[in-house]
């Protein structure tokens, strides 16, 4: 009886197997082309000496299965013992047969994409080996040609670390950046401290992070600074500033749509990311985050509690986790200790002389405490810290107490000591747009608000820089190094895994309300809102679209702004 050579249920018998002929020139097999004559050098003809190991499969074959074949025979060895395999470079003998292997389409038992052979590869898998230099050498260009905003900074690691470099694999690129939707702070920022830490430990961690920063900013710095000199009760600066808000407030529904898409994949995600959403639309509050984002977690808890939990990644690409765990607790008492003073001493001062520096140093800290999901998140909280808020009802020719929500400033006269507000919406939203077309972190937007705060309120702008910018990324910066350690052992348990999905649906959600949110205010503030919703339409349509450059899109938005205030598109009076 003979057998065909590929044998899908058990491995073939050596004498059952008959000698293929292909219409090839002759080779070591005779009639069989040399590329597939290696595929049958495990006993095919039987016993010929020399023969080599079995390789891998050939690709495109299209066979579902490999067969186990025998070990070649040594010439002159006893009973014909089969040679041993040759060995692998790091010393261990390889294995000479595979036996059978799952079909393909099995997503299980495929090989990872990024090149790995397996999972579990750590120090020894197809990594590069990094060192400060490489680290410097990526992170110094990034922190400058960075645009676009937390969406794409991920998206651009992911080509640049993942795909071009291979510093680590794929899926534990994905669970650093499902770590930092999780965590307080800065999403991107986070990940961009991670990968150099998870390769050079704390010192390279802070080498890639303050690399991405430092360009942001510096620019946000210089156009806080030369904000204050900026008269912005001028129509064409209103016109100016209304078509840089509508365009930067339009890449955050960007921003929003393209998260929206990429996390929420099932039915209960998209769920989760309205409710969210719908629930810090309605309600501004700082508990309703964390609750949010609580709720998310537990409610894909009970849905994936009886399926199978896919287990994490090996450590592909680890080299540390920073600090040790007992380093790591102390970093997370700390943010939790400094939190707590300097709350206490909000409410124990006047906001007076040297005083203010605490009072925008707690603002900023307590935002960067509080926001999940990223950069846009934390825009409609620093936005009602920075301006003040009252309502004022009156009676309308149709309606009798109709109250709206206006800025403090635009109540009472200028010099007021019942102003509160640090500056106004125009001059928020003007530096929103500004930051959207800036390379790197949204959070450099810090910057910004610190040198106008205080130049605002006589003071330094380094100090204000200094309160708001450290204050805002303090809290995300000392979380990932705290947390990290211990993320190493938390992230392979089920409970967390099964939780991801949640926590990070809930996320997005933050993120769709802060951009309706943000919409409501560049609409409110704008001298001819119908034209700025249809200028936020165009800058949409070109960076989303059309996949042109975020600063080329908030340019166009200023000079579209521009060219509606020359032709009084449907200008709307000037507010008391």
């Amino acid at each position: 009886r003979r057998q065909h050579a590929y044998c899908p249920l058990a491995p073939c018998s050596a004498r059952a197997r008959p000698p293929m002929q292909f219409p090839y020139a002759s080779g070591p097999w005779g009639g069989s082309p040399p590329e597939l004559a290696g595929m049958y050098a495990g006993g095919f003809p039987m016993g010929m000496p020399g023969s080599p190991p079995p390789p891998p499969p050939f690709p495109g074959m299209g066979f579902p299965y490999q067969p186990q074949f025998p070990a070649p025979m040594v010439p002159g060895a006893a009973g014909g013992a089969p040679a041993a395999p040759p060995a692998a470079p790091g010393g261990a003998p390889k294995q000479a047969s595979r036996g059978l292997q799952s079909a393909p389409g099995d997503a299980a038992n495929e090989a990872p994409k990024d090149g790995a052979e397996e999972e579990g590869g750590g120090k020894s898998g197809p990594y590069a080996e990094v060192g400060f230099g490489d680290i410097f050498k990526q992170f110094v260009l990034l922190g400058w040609t960075a645009f676009g905003g937390p969406a794409a900074h991920i998206g651009l690691f992911q080509k640049v670390f993942i795909e071009r470099l291979k510093w680590m694999s794929a899926p534990l690129f994905l669970e650093l950046f499902a770590l930092g939707q999780c965590l307080p702070g800065p999403t991107s920022t986070q990940v961009s401290f991670a990968i150099g830490l998870i390769k050079k430990g704390i010192p390279g961690g802070l080498l890639s992070g303050m690399l991405f920063q430092y360009p942001g900013l510096i620019l946000m710095s210089l156009f806080g600074w030369a904000a204050d000199s900026i008269d912005f009760e001028l129509d064409v600066i209103k016109g100016l500033v209304a078509g840089l808000s509508a365009v930067g407030v339009a890449l955050v529904v960007g921003a929003a749509v393209n998260l929206s898409m990429k996390v929420c994949t099932d039915r209960e995600t998209r769920m989760l990311c309205l409710i969210s959403a719908v629930l810090a639309y309605m309600h501004q509050a700082a508990w309703l985050f964390v609750a949010v984002i609580a709720f998310g977690g537990l409610v894909t808890i009970v849905r994936d509690w009886n399926k199978p939990v896919k287990e994490a990644p090996g450590e592909e690409g680890i080299e540390s986790l920073g600090a040790s765990k007992p380093t790591g607790a102390v970093l997370i008492i700390i943010w939790a200790a400094l939190l707590a003073t300097v709350i206490s001493l909000r409410n124990t001062l006047t906001y007076e002389g040297s005083n203010k520096g605490v009072f925008w140093f707690e603002a900023f800290f307590r935002s960067g405490s509080i926001i999940f999901g990223g950069g846009q998140v934390v825009l409609p909280l620093l936005l009602n810290e920075v301006t003040q808020y009252e309502y004022v009802c009156k009676d309308t020719a149709t309606q009798v107490n109709v109250c709206e929500r206006v800025p403090d400033y635009q109540i009472y006269p200028k010099g007021d000591e019942r102003i509160k507000s640090w500056m106004t919406e125009e001059k928020f939203l003007a530096g929103l747009a500004i930051s959207q077309g800036m390379p790197g972190p949204l959070f450099n937007f810090a910057a910004y608000l610190g040198a106008v705060t205080a130049l605002g309120a006589g003071q330094n702008a380094v100090v204000g820089i200094i309160c708001t910018w450290f204050g805002l990324f303090g809290p995300g910066v000392l979380l990932i190094f705290g947390v990290l350690p211990f993320w190493g052992s938390f992230r392979k348990l089920p409970l967390y895994r099964m939780a991801l999905p949640g926590l990070n649906a809930a996320a997005v959600g933050l993120v769709v309300a802060a951009a309706f949110q943000l919409y409501d205010t560049a609409r409110r503030a704008s001298p001819f809102p119908d034209t700025s919703v249809a200028i936020g339409m165009i800058g949409f349509t070109f960076v989303e679209i059309y996949k042109g450059q975020a600063p080329l899109g908030v340019v166009g938005g200023g000079v579209l702004g521009i060219i509606a205030w020359a032709l009084r598109l449907k200008w709307t009076a000037e507010r008391n």
